[in-house]
């Protein structure tokens, strides 16, 4: 029935007013509104559920956030258009954790909840039926096994206190080869066995699937969900109706699981947080691990971060006392970490006659020839995809730029048997480098920068003839490789697991990835590297192309990556980086940049740095103010997006706060 037919009939008799969150993402319309509910709509405009309002003359769509006896608006109230479904998607405590999310980030709520619920599949809301995923009837009981957490000093205190409705806090740094999947799986095992349930977060498909089959070992079939856009829109929705019928009380899924409306949450967990998948691309550009610590805090749950590396972030948990260390004893890292060393730097593998064949040193050749000759696999990384994706001038290494547009010049595939060699070619216009010389000193000639891993699989293959050579990256990502002797060429995040784990592991390039520009280069290298080492055989040569006095590389060889979080943290803190401070950046034509810094009432601590360049049009300018002021510098920088959207200013600001990424 449409809105000004029912204004002819009363309002519910019982809490008549239903106070929205309306899908307007527009920063000056970021707050609730107010309707009337007819008598028809009294018993399904329930709190959470979808609805249909009039808003500026069009339909749009709407969540019920509760209902209310009397307005405090003071002027005529419309009414409710329509309820689209009686299902409630959206409960109580994920409403707050959005609109809390919303206010760190300088966001507006509609933007949280489009990320946070996920879209209505009609068919799918119909169905009656409650079987789980795979089909198979629900155990009733948590399933029962070892719990190898002794072999980390609290680690079964930790699980004690979920076992008992406690909320404990801890940032978990497992042991190399550990089956991490397994240890998630049994933490939410006790959070089952407290009459509780868990919110478990992973970066990736791949590392999904391995947590599935987990806790489908650990608490038997039918017990938990998994949530990730791989699923399909239809299967999604399945699974977050069973969660918001309180079918299931364990969830494991990728970045936007966060949001999963688990009954009586006793656990929220992610692995691997400094991943940069969880970083959501999105406004309000929230970070998972941020959005989980923070719903830890508002419902009262407890929270697990772990991995092999840590970063800056947990470490300052720790350090601030929110969260409890839990790691191995000394003995047992000793026992299972693998043999890690530098290997040498460019002069001396110009000396080193093995290195000609395939850029690798004497140690390197040997260990990967040690393993091979054992019928054991060797995981070779390589920081970059590709063949030869950055070439410079081979005199003067000036970076070889296109003449045209000037664009890097790359090699993308080699002219072996071809009858003549491929020509690099500019990586923005495509354009080959028919005829080029170095701007800077004229050479003619051209080295390669940074080798991809194609051509390393190449070059690989004629240094180990008749070794079997596999690669793992963006176009073909092995999940995992036999126990075989066998080359496995992998760029960072793709590696496979090898069953029975690989004989070696060598870690090319580790410059390219230490060198980058980015404040977080020195943590992120140590992430890549040790979740590759980790899948080493204990003892078995981890070798890394970096300088051995290099603080991550030392972690690396020491087997401490706390050490080195702790360090960051310590220097970020004297210079005023994050997360020590909150930034926020401004990217958009200048204009529009200086429009909104003009319009904002930042902090009086507020140090605003820049403009940067970001490309021909675009600037960038940074605000930094103490973490006591991020609150305040959030709440300025919205309102300022609101005063433009009121006014409906033409160029768009994508303002960003702890961006992951801080160049």
């Amino acid at each position: 029935m449409p809105s000004r037919q029912r204004a002819q009939h009363a309002p519910a008799e019982d809490n008549p007013v239903a106070r929205l969150a309306v899908d307007v993402p527009l920063a000056h319309l970021d707050r609730p509104f107010d309707y009337l509910v007819t008598a028809d709509l009294a018993g399904t405009a329930a709190p959470g559920v979808r609805a249909r309002v009039r808003f500026s003359g069009r339909l749009v769509d709407a969540f019920v956030l509760e209902r209310l006896p009397a307005s405090e608006h003071g002027g005529r109230l419309a009414f409710l258009d329509r309820i689209v479904s009686s299902e409630v998607v959206l409960v109580p405590e994920v409403a707050r954790l959005a609109r809390a999310v919303a206010d760190h980030w300088g966001g507006s709520l509609s933007d949280v909840l489009r990320l946070a619920v996920p879209p209505r599949h009609a068919r799918t809301e119909a169905e009656s039926g409650t079987a789980s995923p795979d089909g198979d009837e629900a155990s009733t009981e948590p399933g029962n096994g070892p719990v190898p957490w002794s072999l980390y000093g609290t680690g079964r205190a930790y699980l004690a206190a979920l076992a008992s409705g406690r909320a404990p806090r801890a940032v978990w740094t497992a042991l190399p080869g550990e089956d991490w999947p397994a240890r998630l799986a049994e933490a939410a095992r006790a959070c089952v066995a407290g009459g509780r349930g868990a919110v478990l977060l992973v970066p990736d498909r791949r590392d999904l699937v391995r947590v599935d089959a987990a806790l489908r070992e650990a608490l038997g079939a039918g017990q938990h969900v998994t949530l990730s856009a791989d699923l399909g829109p239809a299967q999604r929705y399945r699974n977050w109706l069973r969660i918001c019928r309180s079918q299931v009380r364990i969830v494991a899924g990728t970045r936007a699981a966060a949001y999963a409306p688990v009954a009586d949450l006793g656990l929220v967990a992610i692995w691997d947080d400094g991943d940069d998948l969880y970083a959501e691309p999105r406004a309000p550009y929230a970070h998972a691990r941020d959005v989980l610590v923070m719903r830890a805090h508002l419902s009262g749950a407890g929270a697990l971060l772990g991995a092999f590396a840590r970063s800056a972030e947990a470490a300052q948990l720790v350090a601030t006392g929110w969260a409890r260390d839990i790691s191995a004893r000394a003995a047992a890292v000793r026992a299972r970490a693998p043999a890690v060393r530098a290997m040498a730097d460019d002069e001396a593998l110009a000396r080193d006659e093995a290195a000609r064949t395939a850029r690798l040193p004497s140690t390197a050749w040997q260990a990967a020839g040690t393993a091979l000759r054992a019928g054991q696999p060797v995981l070779v990384q390589v920081p970059r995809r590709g063949y030869v994706p950055s070439m410079a001038c081979d005199r003067c290494r000036a970076p070889a730029r296109c003449a045209v547009c000037g664009g890097p010049l790359g090699q993308s595939r080699s002219g072996a048997g071809s009858g003549s060699q491929t020509l690099p070619a500019c990586g923005w216009c495509a354009r080959p480098a028919t005829d080029w010389s170095c701007a800077v000193c004229g050479e003619r000639r051209l080295r390669a920068v940074v080798v991809g891993a194609r051509r390393t699989a190449e070059e690989l293959g004629r240094a180990f003839p008749g070794a079997l050579v596999r690669t793992s990256g963006r176009d073909a990502v092995l999940d995992t490789v036999p126990a075989e002797a066998s080359l496995v060429v992998s760029t960072p995040g793709a590696e496979p697991v090898a069953v029975g784990g690989y004989g070696a592991a060598l870690l090319l390039d580790g410059w390219a990835l230490l060198t980058r520009a980015d404040l977080r280069a020195s943590e992120e290298a140590l992430r890549r590297w040790m979740n590759a080492a980790a899948l080493v055989r204990p003892g078995g040569p981890v070798l890394v192309g970096a300088e051995a006095g290099v603080p991550a590389v030392q972690a690396l060889v020491r087997w401490a990556p706390a050490w080195l979080a702790e360090r960051e943290l310590s220097e970020r803190a004297a210079l005023g980086f994050p997360p020590a401070s909150r930034f926020a950046a401004i990217t958009g034509v200048p204009a529009a940049v200086a429009d909104v810094l003009a319009a904002a009432r930042l902090p009086a601590s507020a140090q605003v740095l820049g403009p940067v360049p970001v490309d021909d049009s675009l600037e960038r300018m940074l605000v930094r103010v103490p973490r006591a002021d991020g609150a305040a510098l959030a709440r300025a920088l919205h309102e300022a997006q609101g005063v433009r959207s009121a006014r409906k200013a033409p160029d768009p600001v994508k303002v960003q706060l702890d961006p992951h990424e801080l160049l």
